[in-house]
């Protein structure tokens, strides 16, 4: 699996309805066959920004990257941000699913 975090800092004009307006480009990701799964949340401390969870299938990650709405979304996000979005990308292999948490097991 491939998880990847991203925080998003939208310009003020765009806060309130950022999801609206990258809603093609969240639906079109998801439809990819290799997505595993890809939301989007607002931060609960600093509601201007968002971040963006999403796994991919192992190997899945070229043809996200060279899809077109991929390429769009290269030219939309600059318009609408106010700094360069910060990335946590990791490999897990083998991985393509949740587990349940021990810790905090519910019996």
């Amino acid at each position: 699996m491939i998880l990847i975090n991203v925080r998003f800092r939208p310009l003020p004009e765009y806060v309130e309805n950022f999801r609206e307006v990258v809603a093609d480009f969240t639906e079109a990701t998801r439809a990819e066959g290799g997505n595993l799964w890809f939301d989007w949340f607002r931060g609960t401390d600093d509601p201007s920004e968002y971040f963006l969870v999403e796994a991919f299938e192992d190997g899945a990650d070229g043809a996200h990257v060279n899809s077109d709405h991929f390429q769009a979304a290269c030219k939309l996000f600059p318009t609408v941000l106010s700094e360069t979005p910060q990335i946590i990308n990791t490999s897990i292999p083998g991985k393509s699913e949740w587990d349940r948490m021990a810790e905090f097991s519910v019996e």
